[in-house]
């Protein structure tokens, strides 16, 4: 059956791709000359890049388990379909923030869509050290608009609850996040690992570290039942692809609706961790301080860009049932509803804070490492990196009410990059 669920091959691609015109179309001449390569290097799925003599397009199919660990790790497929539905509300809310999407087949668990070329994936060139002058406007705007306009700020209450149904059942990804991100790399898990010998005493510490377990616990209630806002889920530096000129934000299969800070404190948190990671990829003493420089200046203007422009569409486009403007009517009443918005954003930042300490401390104690810190050839000095990424992040997680402005955030990544673990002195 043509609909029936299995894994695609080059053949069976090849076949089911031929008898979509939109795609052959895009893609030109003979099928039997079409190149397909599966390039996938993701946790979760099969991923492929399809060529012909007009043009490519990337064909994305999600597998009955979790690629990274086998099938003794099932997954349901439904989480393709969630996917295709985020990349499709993300495109009406952020436009060409995000591929184009050409074809969907919930029943293959399939989705083509425009292939991002000549992008790459963004954690990789920030580990070759280069800057990228869009990126902040881009990803400010994408952040601002998918969670305002999906936000009881933006929206009726109606719409919200229908919006929440509609993605409640990517729970198994939710289960995903539950345990990797805000459980077990503070206790003793089977896939967790990290950079031993030098980092077995601090991934012995965090399981011992009861100030940790109950600030990450709060993270994690907030995590299942605050609904703010349907977020990304993933957002990190590996699931944005870039150029100069170009952001493009990707792989939105953990989608549901959650708490906004989770999406922003992804952000920040990867961009923490590629600042603190830059010391071991020089080949050369402060050959990178000025890239180094950019990204703590990216990592501030993320806060300052996102905040302002959502307060913008909070003030210009109020149509939610939070916060009624009737309740505020007249000039005491919008001086003090704009009290409000200030103070829901300190609120936001500070979720923003601990959740960006989460991120950071399961790429490097949990199952799921990132190539900032693994492409460090030199382990010893990987782990002098991971150390103070994890100093920083413990930090803010525990202390989080210490940093009240992004400013204060930046000064203390500055600390750390400079800081030495006693395994770095001996």
């Amino acid at each position: 059956m043509p609909d029936q669920y299995r894994i695609l091959k080059e053949a069976d691609l090849r076949d089911y791709l031929s008898g979509l015109p939109e795609v052959s179309k895009r893609l030109g001449g003979a099928t039997a000359d079409w190149t397909i390569t599966e390039v996938g290097d993701g946790n979760l799925n099969l991923v492929f890049i399809i060529k012909g003599s007009a043009g490519g397009i990337a064909a994305k199919q999600a597998l009955p388990y979790v690629r990274l660990v086998g099938e003794s790790w099932p997954l349901p497929l439904s989480r393709s379909h969630y996917e295709y539905l985020a990349l499709v509300n993300q495109a009406k809310l952020a436009p060409s923030l995000v591929p184009h999407v050409l074809h969907h087949n919930e029943a293959l668990a399939l989705v083509a869509m425009e292939l991002l070329e000549p992008h790459i994936i963004m954690r990789k060139g920030l580990v070759a050290g280069t800057t990228y002058p869009r990126f902040l406007d881009d990803i400010t705007t994408f952040l601002s608009r998918t969670l305002f306009f999906s936000s009881d700020l933006a929206v009726p209450a109606a719409a919200k609850k229908e919006g929440i149904a509609t993605f409640a059942g990517n729970y198994a990804l939710c289960k995903i996040t539950e345990d990797l991100i805000f459980t077990d790399p503070y206790r003793v898990a089977e896939q967790n690992r990290w950079t031993s010998p030098w980092l077995d005493a601090t991934a012995a510490a965090f399981r011992e570290d009861l100030d940790a377990h109950v600030a990450i616990s709060r993270l994690k209630l907030k995590f299942l039942g605050s609904p703010e806002a349907l977020i990304h889920g993933d957002l990190h530096t590996g699931s944005i692809m870039v150029t100069e000129r170009e952001t493009r934000v990707i792989d939105p299969e953990f989608a549901f609706y959650g708490p906004m800070g989770f999406d922003v404190g992804a952000v920040i948190g990867n961009l923490l961790m590629s600042y603190l990671a830059s010391a071991g990829h020089e080949r050369s003493p402060g050959e990178r301080r000025a890239f180094e420089a950019w990204m703590l200046e990216t990592i501030e203007q993320v806060w300052t860009e996102f905040s302002r422009k959502f307060l913008e569409l909070w003030r210009s486009e109020p149509k939610g049932d939070a916060y009624p403007l009737t309740l505020f009517a007249g000039g005491a009443g919008a001086k003090r509803l704009e009290t409000e918005r200030q103070a829901y954003m300190a609120r936001l930042f500070a979720d923003t804070v601990g959740f960006s300490a989460a991120k950071t401390i399961r790429r490097i104690l949990g199952l799921a490492h990132n190539i900032d810190f693994e492409w460090i050839e030199d382990a010893r000095m990987r782990a002098i990196c991971e150390a103070r990424s994890l100093r920083l992040a413990r930090d803010m997680l525990v202390n989080t009410a210490a940093y009240a402005t992004i400013g204060a955030v930046t000064g203390a990544a500055r600390q750390a990059r400079d800081w030495q673990p006693d395994f770095a002195r001996e």
